[in-house]
């Protein structure tokens, strides 16, 4: 979903904040009524290009940059990134190699980044290597209308960020598909899965914002999919295990009013759920949430455990995307980015911090290729939902398209096309933005 918010300062003080805050509402009225402000680009990205990618580090806490603890997180580093291109912002989902150095991100215009993450030590350092390029539509070419292009949610079914397959959610022309890509090209789909009947209560600006590919544990092979807002008939907020050992419906129980727009799965077969609140009176917030494995089974009614939540009195935007990889120490790093809305007023964040209580369950388990024995890599090369995907090979070769044949939707399947074990599931312009003085460029 498209959120318009007041500018984040990079840096000031809270009695600024509240001297400003005035001002700030001034233009989000603003915004809302002259939406040229904060608009997709125009046109669609129609073939690959490079891009140079500025950075500006950041402190989580602004005021106390020394400060690093935050909930049950350590905040490992941040940046404020700035690219010429119209055609960067946006960003709504993203993944991360294993070893955290190769990004993928899609963005709600239709389009995708890939780049390599730069370190300074521990510490996120800049971008470089960025490609920008256009999402594919059956037809072989870049999505154009905006009912069609508006991409929110990803996950990794196979592959790594640099090629591979992934699955995408849309909202407006709510589907979720199963797209194939390459170093340079992202599509044509190969095919969709059928969403639960329940999916068509969405409203169209509310479609499904959150993905997470289960790698891991009971649950291994299942896509985990949550609209933004779906509120069931106890006002709990509806999600979906599609495919895998035990298909169903699953809802997330509302705190406060925050909103769902994003997931990523751990290493132990649970995931993390990345919520966002925003009112006039109070600003923007954001939550994680942990989910545990045991937490995700069929007609559950899930809380999980807040690991972070935050205020603007802290560094953030519009935190619309998060994913989760091991280092080879065994540290757990979650990293998040932010959507601009192609907002000059708005900022592109991307951040990590690191799950300290996974370290230890996470160490006695390799995390690159490099570190794992031969049948480790042997695995690691094939898709991470091993065995929904040998399933789908007999289903039209591997595209997730199958024909409905009977009333289960299948253990182990994603989007098989058959009605099922839910009992409910079938089958303005951006503008150029000038580097910063001061910006460093990724890479130096």
């Amino acid at each position: 979903m498209r959120l318009w918010l007041p500018p984040t300062l990079l840096a000031i003080s809270r009695g600024a904040t509240r001297i400003l805050a005035a001002a700030s509402l001034a233009v989000v009225a603003t915004l809302i009524v002259v939406p040229a402000l904060a608009d997709k680009p125009e046109t669609a990205l129609d073939k690959t290009i490079s891009t140079t990618v500025s950075a500006i580090p950041i402190d989580f806490d602004r005021e106390h940059p020394e400060r690093k603890e935050f909930g049950k997180l350590i905040f490992r580093g941040g940046l404020n990134l700035f690219a010429k291109s119209i055609y960067f912002g946006g960003y709504s989902a993203l993944a991360l190699d294993p070893t955290g150095t190769k990004l993928l991100a899609i963005s709600d215009a239709g389009s995708w980044m890939k780049a390599d993450l730069d370190y300074n030590g521990r510490e996120l350092k800049g971008l470089g290597n960025v490609t920008l390029g256009p999402l594919l539509g059956q037809n072989g070419k870049p999505l154009l209308a905006d009912q069609e292009r508006d991409s929110e949610g990803m996950a990794l079914a196979s592959g790594t960020p640099e090629a591979g397959t992934a699955f995408i959610s849309f909202e407006r022309k709510h589907r979720i598909a199963r797209y194939p890509f390459t170093a340079d090209q992202f599509g044509p789909p190969s095919g969709t899965i059928p969403l639960p009947p329940g999916a068509k209560r969405m409203e169209a600006n509310r479609g499904i914002e959150a993905l997470a590919m289960i790698t891991a544990g009971r649950l291994k092979g299942t896509l985990v999919a949550f609209p933004e807002r779906l509120p069931d008939k106890n006002g709990n907020l509806t999600g979906w295990l599609i495919g895998g050992p035990s298909p169903g419906t699953i809802a997330l129980k509302p705190i406060e009013g925050f909103d769902i727009t994003d997931a990523a799965a751990l290493p132990d077969g649970g995931i993390v759920i990345l919520e966002r609140r925003f009112r006039y009176s109070e600003g923007i917030k954001m939550r994680i949430r942990r989910v545990s494995p045991a937490e995700l089974k069929p007609g559950a009614v899930i809380t999980g455990e807040v690991l972070l939540e935050a205020t603007d009195s802290l560094n953030i935007d519009n935190m619309e995307a998060i994913a989760v990889h091991r280092r080879a120490s065994g540290e757990t790093v979650l990293t998040l980015m932010s959507d601009d809305n192609f907002s000059p007023l708005q900022r592109t964040l991307i951040m990590q911090f690191t799950l300290p209580d996974a370290t230890a369950a996470a160490a006695s388990a390799p995390a690159a290729n490099e570190d794992r024995t031969p049948e480790h890599r042997a695995a690691a090369t094939t898709s991470p939902s091993e065995a929904v995907h040998g399933k789908l090979e007999r289903c039209g070769g591997g595209t997730g398209i199958c024909e409905p044949s009977h009333t289960d939707f299948g253990a182990g399947e994603v989007g098989p096309g058959r009605e099922g074990k839910y009992g409910e599931t079938a089958g303005a312009s951006g503008r150029p933005r000038p580097r910063p003085r001061g910006a460093s460029r990724s890479g130096a």
